[in-house]
């Protein structure tokens, strides 16, 4: 479970984010809206442990991660992906090898093993037969595909979807919602998405937090964000 407690984020004496507490629910999806600047990717870099707080605590399986060693942080890391908003593929490695990249420099793995996963990972993106074309050579949505098959290559417990549908036209953007979708439900992933993107919430969300100026303005249900009177917080509804 990540559990946020009475978290404050500052930067050269500015907060971004004050007092924030939140427990993730485990094996769901959970959005994090809010417009830009609200806090939310400041937010989610300091669940990653990549930018430390000035105050509070962020838990990882009761483990909070601002008072264990580098050592240990790397081997929380190992439960987590991330889906770049980019997707961030190594432009001189192809397919093949970023998705086993991972598995490579982590598993132990023997090659004829990490061949299996990545053929197995490739085949729930709908990538069958891209194994050695160079990430130049994909389109934008194959390659937030292959950035996928790369985030669960090492069968995570948690994935962070940074602004997954930003950049993609509306047909593949619903491809990849779907997917995610599909994904969470065979793997029960803790499954957190950064938005700003309505379709998204509405499609994928099974929990959502709507935050601004670095605090929670709402958190529930779609339904119940449905009856809300909130002007920013309906901004999010379809």
């Amino acid at each position: 479970m990540i559990e946020i407690e009475n978290l404050s984020v500052a930067f050269e004496g500015n907060y971004v984010i004050e007092d924030l507490s939140l427990s993730i629910p485990e094996g769901i999806i959970t959005v994090i809206a809010g417009r830009s600047g609200s806090g939310k990717t400041v937010l989610m870099k300091t669940v990653e442990g990549l930018i430390k707080p000035v105050a509070g605590r962020v838990l990882i399986d009761g483990t909070d991660i601002f008072r264990i060693s580098e050592n240990e942080l790397n081997a929380i890391r190992q439960k987590m992906a991330l889906l770049f908003q980019s997707s961030a593929l190594f432009d001189s490695l192809n397919v093949f090898q970023n998705i086993a990249f991972p598995l490579i420099e982590h598993s132990g793995y023997s090659m004829a093993e990490i061949e299996r996963l990545v053929d197995e990972k490739l085949g729930l993106v709908g990538l069958e037969d891209v194994h050695k074309k160079m990430p130049s050579e994909l389109s934008g949505g194959m390659k937030k595909r292959a950035a996928l098959a790369r985030a669960i290559i090492m069968n995570p417990k948690y994935i962070i979807y940074d602004e997954p549908t930003t950049g993609l036209d509306p047909l593949i953007a619903d491809d990849i919602i779907t997917l995610i979708h599909s994904l969470n439900k065979k793997y029960k992933h803790t499954s957190i998405i950064i938005t700003h993107d309505v379709t998204c919430i509405e499609k994928t969300a099974d929990y959502i937090v709507i935050i601004d100026d670095g605090a929670i303005k709402f958190q529930g249900i779609y339904n119940d964000l449905l009856q809300i009177d909130d002007p920013y917080c309906r901004q999010f509804i379809k």
